[in-house]
């Protein structure tokens, strides 16, 4: 664990304030995009790749059209 921190308001929204370790742990600095999911074991966030993000749009992209032929190579 880097450490902990508080919600805070922001205007009419919340939000928090990363330590220098937390930022440094996601190589991310002031003004970068960060981006979360939740998994098994918790919320993970993560420094946005423009690069990554093309390439899952497309294969979401993939998996949509192409779902009945996944389902049968599933089997």
């Amino acid at each position: 664990m880097l450490g902990k921190t508080k919600i805070i308001q922001i205007g009419n929204s919340v939000g928090i304030v990363l330590p220098k370790e937390a930022l440094n742990a996601l190589h991310a600095d002031k003004g970068d995009t960060l981006t979360f999911s939740v998994g098994p074991d918790g919320l993970r966030l993560t420094a946005y790749d423009d690069e990554k993000s093309r390439q899952l749009e497309l294969v979401r992209t993939v998996m949509r059209k192409r779902r009945h032929a996944l389902r049968e190579l599933a089997k």
